[in-house]
């Protein structure tokens, strides 16, 4: 076997190992923790496992504090249950290895065979006082007993039963919203789910605080065995006297008691906080910095307190009390004085605006700038009853589903269509105009279908009406009364109401022009709704070192949706701009980086039922003359410098070649080399419509979901 195979084998067995324990590790986590209470365990084996539980209470204990709503911390409870298992099990541990190891006489402070932790936290709690080290330990007990753990099991009985029952009630009001129109049915569906999590959340919160308080109690029990275990064990297994052996056992089950319960003590603190916190979708530094940042004059006066009561205490405390009292002082004033300047600064932003207001006030007067509706559909008057509610009109809801299905297949989300009526054109005409420009117009008729032939109706069955073309495809069509829908279907007619042919209009206008209805602050909302789930890849694309702006951003989505490939993917693409930003910020170069890396889903959409991708192959030579060829300008896409005479012979070739594959079933795709796929869109986008161009690596990308036929070559002779 080559050595470069062997390397790859090595890694892939070892990723495969990684794997393997990453998707089994809780498994063997509690398999472990089980095993513990039972077999007896090594010192430093022991001492590895009391580091390990003081670190992953004191991370879930940060990771409380950095998690916005306590709904959002789902594993929260499981964790506290198995965390609570594996401290109880480390304790039941190094109580055998406390009591198995007696010390013997003259014990010094390094006990022999006994966990080094447990010596090192009860050497420093006892300071060489065992009277005063066990006072510190049952104050510590008490706190967490009568307090935190107390408190927070309290909080999360409460929480669990107030929650429990407003749950009915908010989803009451959720409906009552959806229903009225003033959120979204994605929005109702997130707030729902969110409601559903947090009862989840409280009602399992309601049993993991039972085991955090039930933790403490056998921690205490334990400590007290050890106490007296290790009494009687020295001195009938050690041949000490009682004084010394209480002497080290005292010191060894302070240190024991302190190793299982501060991690307890932790768990009890993030318990606490999680369940005291608001439903707010802040974090609690924000929440303090926001409550506590009311008005400077509070620290003022505290530090004039802490003054007063320095002078008044004269002596040593003195020289504590002022300085601190100086620092609230000057905190107090600093903070008055930046209120004071947001405030001038807000009544300054509203004082300009009502006399932008007032500015405007006057009829003889209009504003310099005119609002343009993203999106407008202006019907002839002719037309308005298709979308009057009161007749049963559906053109309202069909438009909004549109917007919707628009939204799942492009990924971008289309404003608001705004449907008004016009007298500046005809009657029975409609014209859809993305910011003030019209994109598309057609003319209707009112109580007549539209009636296409799709190929199914025979010679002899051809019914004569007005002809027209459908707008949508530009398919020749004819127009027919109502009164004889039911015969032209029968015959084999494709038949469309005045509703349906607006609707797929529309559609296909939206889809045709996406790269048109994309805007900066499209870009910029889209990227913020990712940042909901992924901030990190968000982050390093806004500001990281390598940073990109909204509109290099919204250049390489508008390349995209130009050629109708979705950006839903967001991620992906985002992350794959990511990649390549160390080398170059040109939009075109990164476009086809991203259309590689979406290649499965490009691919997908244009294969047939067997996922097969039928392809016309351009020539090595003719990609190679192409890309020889070549003209790069700033800031646009490239192009093929052709003279008249290529131009033409290019154009006509690949004419023929698509014409001939016209007739079957999908879309004309031609298959090229990387580096021409966007010179060779380039040079046919304005002559052939309806043509696909894709790249190897495209196809590549897709792997074994599609298998790829070739249907001829293009070569130019």
């Amino acid at each position: 076997m080559p050595e470069r195979e062997r390397v790859e084998t090595k890694k892939s067995n070892g990723t495969g190992i990684i794997s393997l324990i990453q998707s089994n590790s809780v498994a063997v986590a509690v398999v472990v923790t089980v095993l513990m209470m039972f077999i007896p365990l090594p010192q430093i084996i022991i001492d590895i496992a009391m580091s390990l539980n003081l670190a992953v209470a004191l991370i879930t204990l940060l990771t409380v504090i950095y998690t916005r709503r306590a709904a959002d911390f789902t594993s929260f409870p499981r964790v506290t249950l198995l965390v609570t298992l594996y401290g109880l099990a480390i304790n039941i541990a190094s109580t055998r290895l406390i009591l198995t190891h007696p010390v013997s006489a003259g014990g010094t402070a390094n006990l022999p065979g006994q966990s080094w932790l447990v010596q090192a936290f009860g050497n420093i709690v006892t300071g060489g006082n065992i009277v005063v080290g066990f006072i510190v330990f049952v104050i510590l007990i008490v706190v967490q007993v009568l307090v935190v753990t107390k408190g927070a099991d309290r909080v999360s009985e409460v929480s669990a039963r107030f929650t429990l029952d407003a749950m009915n009630n908010k989803m009451f009001d959720i409906q009552n919203e959806f229903n009225a129109g003033t959120i979204s049915e994605e929005e109702a569906t997130r707030r729902k789910e969110q409601i559903r999590r947090e009862v989840d959340f409280y009602s399992a919160m309601d049993g993991a605080s039972k085991f955090v308080s039930g933790n403490v109690k056998a921690g205490i029990f334990i400590t007290i065995v050890n106490l007296i275990g290790g009494i009687i064990t020295g001195m009938v297994f050690g041949n000490v006297t009682m004084g010394e052996a209480f002497s080290s056992y005292a010191t060894l089950t302070i240190g024991d008691g302190l190793m299982s319960q501060l991690p307890a003590l932790m768990l009890s603190f993030g318990t606490g906080i999680l369940v005291t916190g608001s439903s707010a979708d802040e974090l609690i530094g924000d929440q303090l910095k926001r409550n506590f940042a009311v008005s400077g004059m509070v620290y003022v006066i505290v530090g004039i307190a802490l003054l007063a009561m320095g002078v008044a205490f004269f002596g040593p405390a003195t020289f504590v009390l002022i300085p601190v009292g100086i620092m609230f002082v000057y905190l107090g004033f600093r903070m008055q004085k930046m209120q004071k300047a947001q405030q001038l600064k807000a009544e300054a932003d509203a004082k300009a605006e009502k006399s932008k207001k007032q500015t405007g006030s006057s009829p003889d007067e209009v504003s310099p700038i005119v609002a343009l509706d993203p999106l407008a559909l202006d019907l002839g008057y002719a037309l308005v009853p298709l979308v009057d509610r009161e007749k049963g009109a559906e053109l309202l809801e069909r438009v909004t589903r549109i917007r919707r299905e628009e939204a799942l297949e492009l990924g971008l989300v289309v404003p608001p269509i705004r449907i008004r009526d016009s007298m500046s054109i005809d009657p029975e005409e409609y014209s859809f105009k993305i910011r003030g420009i019209e994109v598309g117009k057609s003319r209707l008729k009112l109580g007549y279908y539209m009636c296409l032939n799709t190929g199914s109706v025979k010679k002899e069955n051809l019914m004569s009406g007005e002809k027209t073309f459908d707008p949508a495809f530009g398919m020749e069509a004819i127009w027919l009364p109502e009164s004889k829908r039911a015969e032209a279907e029968r015959v084999g007619y494709m038949v469309i109401d005045p509703p349906t042919i607006i609707a797929t209009h529309l559609t296909e206008i939206i889809r045709s022009h996406a790269a048109d209805i994309l805007s900066r602050q499209e870009v910029a909302s889209i990227i913020n709704k990712i940042k909901e789930t992924n901030p990190v890849v968000v982050d390093e694309i806004l500001t990281g070192e390598h940073k990109f702006t909204y509109g290099e951003i919204e250049t390489v989505l508008k390349g995209l949706l130009e050629e109708q490939v979705s950006i839903r993917n967001m991620v992906v693409i985002l992350e794959t701009l990511a990649n390549y930003a160390p080398l170059t910020k040109d939009p075109w170069f990164l476009m086809e980086k991203v259309r590689q890396a979406l290649g499965a889903q490009i691919c997908l959409q244009y294969v047939d039922d067997n996922k097969v991708l039928s392809v016309l192959m351009m020539s090595q030579s003719l990609a190679q003359s192409l890309f020889e060829k070549k003209i790069e300008r700033p800031g646009q896409k490239p192009m093929v410098g052709f003279d008249p005479v290529d131009s033409r012979k290019f154009l006509e070739t690949v004419s023929a070649s698509v014409a001939a594959v016209r007739d079957r079933a999908f879309l004309p795709i031609i298959l090229c080399p990387d580096e021409v796929r966007l010179l060779v869109h380039s040079a046919i986008e304005r002559e052939m419509d309806r043509v696909a161009v894709l790249s190897l690596s495209e196809v590549m990308s897709a792997g074994n979901s599609i298998h790829v036929e070739t249907l001829g070559e293009i070569n130019v002779q």
